[in-house]
């Protein structure tokens, strides 16, 4: 039997106890997992294959390559630039998963206040595959919003993220 690595949840965010939570997974051949951590952590990236991303900035420098407990900021859904912190950051290995996660959060009152967790894991299967899984789990009203609406926008927005990053990997 194989079992499959997961992401590593804080209490704060664990799926199901905040108000909207999505995943999305690919599996696919042809594409390493070292290939597909370059296009994710390098935020110079992001707007080549992703089109709802933008305004990504560094307020404290550093970047564009993502790394443990580093700063940034970026726009998406529509949001003004939200403010995250990389909080796990693993770089792919033999046997090891890639792992990466960011908190981002809007301040306001309480119906602009957002806060979520947005983690990744990207690893090398037997037989040329890679998986890669990304999952986000929010907490506030404009995430309770976007949870109602059909089709789901952030479960539509992080599958063009996984589509554009296979593709950008891949070439």
């Amino acid at each position: 039997m194989t079992t499959q690595n997961a992401i590593t949840w804080p209490e704060k965010y664990l799926p199901g106890t905040g108000d909207n939570f999505v995943s999305n997974e690919v599996i696919v051949k042809g594409v390493t997992a070292d290939r597909v951590w370059h296009y994710l952590t390098d935020t110079s990236e992001w707007e080549g294959y992703y089109d709802n991303v933008a305004d990504i900035s560094f307020p404290d420098g550093g970047g564009p390559v993502l790394k443990a407990d580093l700063a940034f900021s970026f726009g998406t859904f529509g949001f003004p630039p939200l403010d995250a912190r990389v909080v796990e950051f693993q770089a792919p290995a033999d046997g090891v998963p890639g792992r990466l996660s960011w908190t981002a959060k809007q301040d306001g009152p309480p119906e602009e206040r957002l806060d979520l967790l947005h983690a990744w894991l990207v690893e090398d299967l037997p037989g040329d595959r890679v998986r890669i899984l990304t999952q986000e789990s929010q907490i506030g009203r404009p995430a309770a919003a976007l949870a109602e609406e059909r089709p789901n926008p952030m479960l539509n927005g992080h599958q063009s993220w996984l589509d554009g990053l296979l593709r950008a990997a891949s070439e």
